[in-house]
């Protein structure tokens, strides 16, 4: 059946109370209805009830043992109906009730028997919220709970449960709500397993068990330019450790900003979200070095592990398998065969293209600054050195892929992404970040999208904690209007690089994506908390702000992206216009300027994507020349392009009748089959 087009659907942010009857299906057939009959008698008698249907603000969707009630308020709304109904249920033993509450998009829609109907993220995952309830339950979906941590009155009834593995593998971070008078205080028995739940428990409460942190390695050579030898074995220890399924290990991007300050260590797992801290420091000293590791739990400061290793540099691959073999031993970990080959295994032979690799991964950190391009060079020099070094044709492909994927290169550097990546996985097909770029070039330039996703599924299978893998494939699940699916995919990754920026803000531009504005906004005030010169986080922030009506913060944070990317001066025109002449004017002569720039840039022969073009055109109210660019960027391979179908910013084009026609070619990118990268 052909999916809805995303330009079509009419998304706004419902409170969703799901309520059914455990056991339904046991009870007679006239057991069945007299029960529903009560539970619809008492539903309609609460007051939130009858106050959001007197104003007509209230959707109900009946199915055969419950039901969901949609209020359009406030998120207070379903709470305060779900306690009315658990003290009425206090009188009606016979009826065993669950219930759970989620706030989230939802949509009307034209059922198959032509009956109006409701739909979208909101029901769905409300549903999901109260399957993992047992009778009596409240249970909460944590962005709910969130918004209720903001008044005092609810927060003596908000108990943590830590998540729960709900439909297609998502988790959902649950809150039980309950007092003495209402709610059901046990754990639901989703919950009991206490295996099961060690690995559930992430965000919301204690860490698990099998969960670990590598801090930065202290560099203790005399030449302090050995730095990016630490941070190298640090990284490829961290990277072994990822492949083994029953450990949580917290990506490097995170555990960078602890380099600092290693002596709080409880602190530190508290806001890594894992049990156990790997210390260690790295001493190289021409073809000798010394590697000094400690495992510490972090909640009792002890010492599980320690040792030091004095090695040849040429068995710097053996000492990083002992180290990851080791934690996994500590940790009770259990591993495969597969895992065990893979912290196991040595992608070089050649110690000095090693030293280059991780000059080059040192480097990869500064993401297209200036002298970026000597990330290419290490790599380059590192293949020369060994044609078989899987690792570095992977980190060639990267180096074009996402520059391409994010128009910063153009697209005629495309098919060298391909050539090294096809070159990568001839030689070893196991190494998971090569999938990675595989989805890339699969997603944007040959806009492949089954390939694309079998690539992130091989991907995560070879690396179950590889956050980038799970972040990029929310980014592309929300291009096809997946949002709950794409927004799992990106918790995800936060679990396992909480405080890595990229995430961060894309996070927050995906749920801006699909309409979400009130936890977009929240999303990127937190990332801006914690990164206050992010111009990306910025510029998000107030194309969100524009979208809520907030004109005066929408050009705060414009001016403030303008800053932060070398702009003051159209930062400067942008307030200045908009304290004399209002918010439009000064979205007028700012696009103004920002054309000028562009047709001087083409004048030079710059390249810079279509996109620019469209945005400026829509901000000069020129919808002629902004479809004349649209066409262009649909042809694009980027990223801009694959965003058009939910791009909010598009939204004063999508009447026009010539967009769905132009976008139309966008649609079929999941549906094509060329060769595939991988094939």
């Amino acid at each position: 059946m052909a999916s809805e087009s995303a330009s079509d659907v009419k998304l706004e942010i419902g409170h969703v109370l799901f309520v059914d009857i455990v056991g339904y299906s046991k009870l007679l057939i006239h057991e069945q209805a007299e029960q529903l009959e009560k539970l619809r008698k008492i539903a309609r008698a609460t007051e939130q009830f009858r106050a959001a249907e007197a104003q007509g603000s209230l959707l109900r969707l009946p199915t055969g043992d419950g039901g969901a009630l949609v209020f359009r308020t406030s998120p207070e709304e379903p709470v305060m109906c779900a306690l009315e109904i658990s003290k009425a249920l206090k009188i009606h033993p016979e009826l065993r009730v669950r219930m759970g509450i989620h706030s989230g998009p939802v949509r009307d829609v034209t059922d198959l028997n032509e009956q109006a109907n409701i739909a979208g993220a909101g029901i769905n995952i409300a549903q999901r919220v109260m399957d993992c309830a047992d009778a009596g339950h409240i249970l909460l979906s944590k962005r709910v709970a969130d918004d209720l941590e903001q008044y005092g009155r609810w927060r003596p009834l908000l108990h943590e449960l830590g998540t729960c593995e709900v439909k297609h593998g998502a988790t959902l971070t649950l809150v039980n709500l309950y007092s003495d008078e209402i709610g059901n205080p046990e754990c639901p028995n989703k919950f009991k397993d206490d295996e099961a739940h060690e690995k559930r428990v992430e965000a919301g409460g204690t860490a698990p068990r099998k969960s670990i942190a590598v801090l930065p390695f202290e560099n203790l050579s005399e030449d302090k330019a050995n730095a990016y030898f630490a941070d190298g074995i640090q990284e490829e220890v961290l990277t072994r450790l990822s492949r083994i399924g029953d450990l949580k290990v917290i990506s490097r991007t995170s555990t960078q900003r602890f380099r600092s300050s290693p002596d709080n260590i409880r602190e530190i797992a508290k806001q890594l979200g894992v049990a156990n801290i790997l210390e260690g420091s790295v001493r190289k000293a021409g073809n000798r070095v010394r590697v000094h590791v400690q495992l510490i739990d972090a909640e009792s400061d002890a010492h599980l592990w320690a040792e030091r290793y004095d090695r040849d540099l040429v068995d710097i691959f053996a000492v990083e398998a002992e180290i990851a073999a080791n934690i996994a031993e500590a940790l009770q970990a259990k591993l495969t065969g597969a895992e065990r080959r893979a912290i196991a295994s040595r992608p070089t032979q050649n110690t000095e293209a090693h030293e280059l690799y991780l000059r080059g991964k040192h480097l990869w950190r500064n993401f297209y600054a200036p002298g970026y391009e000597r990330v290419r060079e290490y790599f380059e020099q590192a293949v020369a050195l060994d044609a078989s070094y899987a690792p570095a044709y992977t980190g060639l492909s990267l180096y074009y892929s996402w520059a391409a994927a994010n128009a910063i290169f153009p697209p005629d550097v495309w098919p060298l992404a391909e050539e090294y990546v096809r070159k990568s996985l001839s030689l070893d097909d196991t190494w998971p970040e090569t999938y990675n770029s595989v989805a890339a070039v699969e997603i944007y330039y040959k806009r492949n999208w089954a390939a694309a996703e079998s690539a992130f599924h091989r991907g995560m299978e070879l690396d179950p904690n590889f956050a980038d893998l799970h972040s990029h494939y929310g980014m592309c699940l929300s291009y096809l209007g997946r949002f709950e699916e794409a927004i799992a995919q990106k918790e995800r990754a936060l679990q396992l690089d909480p405080f890595f920026p990229g995430t961060n803000v894309h996070y927050g531009t995906l749920l801006f994506f699909s309409r979400q504005y009130d936890r977009a906004a929240a999303q990127l005030a937190k990332t801006l908390d914690l990164y206050p010169d992010n111009p990306a986080a910025h510029e998000y922030f107030g194309d969100v702000c524009e979208k809520k009506g907030m004109l005066h913060e929408a050009i705060t944070q414009w001016s403030a992206a303008l800053r932060l990317t070398g702009q003051p001066e159209f930062s400067k025109i942008l307030e200045q216009t908009f304290a004399a002449s209002g918010f439009d004017a000064a979205i007028r002569v700012l696009a103004e300027k920002q054309l000028q720039a562009l047709n001087e840039k083409s004048t030079r022969g710059e390249y810079f994507p279509a996109w620019d073009y469209v945005t400026v055109y829509l901000r000069l109210n020129n919808h002629e020349q902004a479809f004349a660019w649209l066409t262009k960027a649909v042809e694009e391979p980027n990223w801009f392009a694959l965003q058009l179908k939910v791009n909010p910013i598009l939204d004063p084009l999508r009447s026009d009748p010539r967009f769905e026609k132009i976008i139309a070619p966008l649609g079929n990118a999941q549906h094509t089959h060329h060769r595939s990268t991988s094939s």
